[in-house]
């Protein structure tokens, strides 16, 4: 080959290297570019374009009355809570639910270190007795639940003085039956506290307010309790705090006077609440049905009338943050209809608030259901997002954490495949998320962040960005800043305590180029 030959080549070798360098380089500007642009879109994209929701309410109530799900027993040692408490979280986290509703009052009782009640029975075999070794279980439920990002919820029996025994034998002295005697009344096999007596109003608040104050709790919760469920032929013993109101010029009816008195709890704990820690929220799960007739299909018990409970109320005034109503019944028979009753609730949301139906999940073992039937209730509850139908409620936890009739495989392959932030409640305030700082990436395939010095973020959260949607594919709590990722495009935003995400650091990633390409 001669001289002119070979020089030829070499023009055309680096003409083809320049070509190519070219190309690489301006291939990392348009990945640049294109990251840039949806970064600068990803809440958008987060928040409406993915195929499932990525903002859903997703409780386990964890029932302590009898020892249905937690503790097991009351013989267990303070180790053998504490473990059992950690496996059923780490079951629930790993089936992707964000939230535990925490039975801390059964029945005038504390499961938590309490000056004003006695320690509960199901917590060690005897009321009032501390455990030993001493711990406080609601505070290491905080420790632990928010360590794997799931809300706790503490949940409240208001009136019910004593489970499964009408009798005051063995009660401790400070027990709120053996406070106000006079407005202790034995019903239907159970002990219940005169919710018409203001003193035992009062008291109730200052319980809530003390749990409100001391733990960093996110919810307060109430369930169907307020007056008994009726036993046929037997009428609730509270005349003589009725013949006192009227003695006094009241003139409301019997009925209106005892929903009066529930009312006034209600919109009592409301205030209350606010007035101390405005993020903390405030649910009830009432009965489902509030009374027959509404929707027009609906038979059975009412509320209203029965239990004196006006729920429509507490909901068309705002004087909750979400109601969960027991909808415990079937999809397909009219008479107590699932979608029938959760639209007709839907309905009455005048005051625009959340919706997290509760879900019999113990109904496949008591009443042989399908886990399909489940399936489908949330599917259908995912279907009215658009009505802030956002989320929903299983009793009980132990359905879950136990795999019954592989529930949680099922729900964990399929609507709770991937990790889900909670819906944020606009009307309430907190102090907004910092965005994550010093964002990078490895060659070794790691995001890397700094910790949030502001102290306002309550976890982190990571998008993965496949096709054109950003999907949430890692919740981290506060104090990780660190996982492990494909080669790709990654958002990471921070996320306060009522679910407000900062603005997101984005991040390209692959064997080629790393490095931050939008904010």
């Amino acid at each position: 080959m001669n001289n002119g030959q070979q020089e030829v080549n070499t023009r055309v070798r680096d003409f083809i290297k320049h070509f190519l360098d070219c190309f690489f380089f301006l291939n990392r500007m348009l990945a640049k570019l294109i990251g840039f642009v949806l970064g600068m879109s990803v809440c958008r994209a987060v928040q409406d374009g993915s195929p499932w929701p990525v903002r859903e309410f997703r409780g386990a109530w964890i029932a302590t009355v009898a020892n249905i799900d937690w503790p097991s027993s009351h013989s267990l040692t303070t180790d053998q809570q504490k473990n059992e408490l950690n496996s059923m979280l780490d079951r629930l986290q790993s089936q992707n639910f964000n939230a535990i509703v925490l039975q801390v009052r059964t029945s005038g009782d504390a499961l938590y270190n309490s000056s004003l009640e006695p320690w509960s029975y199901y917590l060690t075999g005897r009321q009032g007795r501390a455990p030993s070794p001493y711990y406080d279980p609601l505070e290491f439920t905080v420790q632990e639940a928010h360590r794997r990002n799931m809300e706790v919820h503490a949940w409240f029996n208001p009136y019910r003085a004593r489970s499964g025994s009408n009798s005051t034998s063995g009660l401790a002295p400070n027990h709120m039956a053996n406070r106000f005697p006079r407005y202790t009344y034995a019903y239907g096999g159970n002990l219940w506290m005169d919710p018409g007596a203001k003193v035992v109003q009062d008291f109730i608040l200052s319980v809530f307010r003390d749990v409100v104050t001391r733990y960093d709790i996110d919810g307060l919760h109430m369930d169907d309790y307020f007056y008994p469920y009726p036993v046929s032929g037997v009428e609730f013993p509270d005349s003589h705090t009725y013949l006192a109101y009227v003695s006094g010029g009241g003139r409301l009816s019997l009925a209106d006077w005892r929903r009066d008195s529930v009312n006034t709890l209600v919109h009592g704990l409301y205030s209350l609440v606010k007035s101390i820690k405005p993020h903390v929220k405030v649910g009830i799960s009432p009965f489902g049905i509030w009374k027959p007739g509404h929707p027009h299909t609906i038979h059975g018990l009412s509320s209203f009338d029965s239990l004196y409970a006006d729920s429509k109320k507490w909901l068309e005034l705002g004087w909750v943050d979400y109601l969960s109503p027991q909808l415990y019944w079937e999809i397909d028979p009219p008479q107590q209809s699932y979608p029938a009753l959760l639209d007709w609730w839907l309905q009455q949301n005048k005051m625009n608030r959340h919706l997290y139906t509760g879900n019999y999940a113990s109904a496949i073992v008591v009443k042989s259901w399908p886990v399909n039937e489940l399936v489908r209730q949330v599917q259908l509850s995912r279907d009215r997002r658009d009505q802030l139908s956002l989320g929903n409620v299983f009793f009980s936890a132990k359905t879950f954490s136990h795999n019954t009739h592989r529930i949680g495989d099922t729900f964990k392959s399929g609507e709770y495949s991937t990790p889900a932030l909670q819906p944020e409640m606009t009307w309430l305030t907190a102090p907004a998320p910092s965005s994550p700082q010093n964002v990078r990436a490895s060659a070794d395939f790691k995001l890397y962040w700094s910790s949030d010095s502001f102290h306002t973020v309550r976890s982190w959260a990571v998008y993965a960005l496949r096709a054109d949607v950003w999907e949430l594919v890692h919740v981290l709590n506060r104090d990780t800043m660190e996982v492990g990722v494909q080669g790709g495009y990654y958002a990471v935003r921070g996320v306060n305590r009522l679910g407000k995400e900062s603005d997101a650091v984005t991040v390209h990633v692959d064997d080629i180029y790393v490095g931050v390409v939008g904010k």
